[in-house]
């Protein structure tokens, strides 16, 4: 078959890729990620802002079936993604005659719209359900397997802290295998599967958030973590700070719309989908014991929960560091450069330039889209630093607080940085 798939870079669409293309099946990835993509045929587009069924058409030229796993949780397009670009994708299906058909929808969205992310869900699943076409919508719970991104990887940041915060009003959730959700993906692309209808896809076990955190330390090789029941407002601020990362352009899973939707929880009734698939969801501590943990998985549940901070910091530190020299500093970076030779203005205007780059630095570091050229140049600029600090005024070597061997540290922390800044 030849499959149009949208949101082909992320957790479930990569799963599906791989699975379609080991069996023959010829895919075109649609999504906003192409370095994400693997060495295949793939598009970037924004579906939130392709909204003209005519831009949808020219790429359904051959196509058998479409699927839909394009989704954003918060701090994108939601209405555009989930209703809008999809509403002109199944227009142009149907236009096109590609009838098969299947979207991706989230757990409990047909089961009160609690915020703007399950109202767009829902409001996406009826554009689809208006066509005339055979569509299925699979709306899974968390989604978990080996590899990792967004709760998954969640839960498995969280595994790593040897205090865990539970926080206040959080509901049960049925994790769900990520090899069980692309099988039954395999199973309504097959000739005379059935269609238009909708299932849940939850794991067989009930738990909670905070239990099922405690099933990957354990997976982990990891003892068990004591346990910190967070106070309303502690649980609220940490919400909002990540609503804080998403205005900077950080993909994270803890913002407020996660907040609500947590609240509410991920659960739902297993049966419909094992009896019309034959499919038995297996049990997230089985799955796991078959799979035992490796040191990369450990590795990457460390620096996960540590990303934020690294990211964080390490910007501060660059902002820090400018306004110090515009201010009590000022006069000690003049003192040093005249030492090293340079006139009063020209060292006045090499303090104000390093000061000013410094701040530059720091705020590119913190606002993702410019992250990537902000360690470029906070890499750049400390070794510029040690080249024009051992010209000018050598001595610094020697001084007993090491101004130029703390620079090395700063480098290493650089480098990590650029080593973890991907996020798919």
């Amino acid at each position: 078959m030849r499959i149009l798939l949208v949101g082909g870079t992320g957790l479930v669409g990569s799963a599906i890729y791989a699975r379609l293309s080991s069996e023959g099946h010829e895919c075109t990835l649609v999504s906003r990620h192409p370095a994400a993509a693997p060495a295949t045929r793939h598009i970037t587009l924004d579906v939130a802002r392709t909204t003209d069924p005519s831009r949808w058409k020219r790429l359904l030229a051959g196509i058998d079936a479409v699927i839909n796993a394009a989704g954003a949780l918060q701090g994108q397009d939601i209405q555009g993604v989930h209703v809008a670009g999809s509403a002109a994708l199944y227009a142009a299906c149907e236009g096109a005659g590609v009838r098969r058909i299947i979207l991706f929808s989230a757990i409990g969205s047909n089961r009160g719209a609690l915020t703007d992310f399950s109202r767009s869900k829902q409001e996406g699943e009826a554009a689809l359900m208006a066509r005339d076409l055979d569509w299925v919508i699979l709306r899974p719970s968390v989604v978990v397997g080996r590899p990792a991104y967004g709760g998954s990887a969640l839960l498995r940041g969280l595994a790593s802290l040897p205090i865990l915060p539970v926080m206040p009003d959080t509901a049960a959730v049925q994790p769900v295998h990520l090899d069980d959700v692309v099988e039954t993906v395999v199973f309504f692309l097959r000739p005379g599967a059935p269609s238009r209808l909708a299932l849940d896809l939850a794991g067989p076990a009930r738990m909670a958030f905070s239990d099922a955190v405690a099933l990957f330390r354990g997976w982990l090789r990891w003892r068990p973590a004591y346990r910190l029941h967070l106070p309303a407002w502690a649980a609220s601020a940490a919400y909002r700070a990540g609503d804080v990362a998403q205005m900077l352009g950080w993909a994270t899973p803890i913002n407020t719309t996660a907040q609500a939707e947590m609240r509410r929880g991920a659960t739902g009734d297993p049966e419909p989908w094992r009896q019309l698939t034959g499919i038995r969801p297996r049990d997230l501590e089985v799955a796991l014991a078959r799979e035992p943990a490796s040191v990369q998985e450990r590795w990457f549940a460390r620096l996960y929960a540590l990303k934020p901070a690294i990211f964080a910091v390490f910007s501060l530190f660059w902002i820090v560091t400018g306004i110090i020299s515009l201010g009590p500093g000022w006069e000690i970076g003049i003192s040093l450069l005249r030492e090293g030779g340079l006139p009063e203005k020209g060292a006045a205007l090499t303090v104000l330039a390093g000061a000013l780059a410094d701040i530059v630095i720091g705020l590119a570091i913190l606002w993702r889209p410019l992250c990537r050229y902000g360690l470029w140049a906070a890499l750049i600029i400390s070794l510029t630093y040690v080249v024009i600090g051992s010209a000018l005024v050598p001595r610094l070597w020697a001084e007993p607080l090491g101004p130029m061997l703390k620079i090395w540290p700063v480098l290493m922390l650089n480098l990590v940085a650029m080593a973890i800044r991907e996020d798919r």
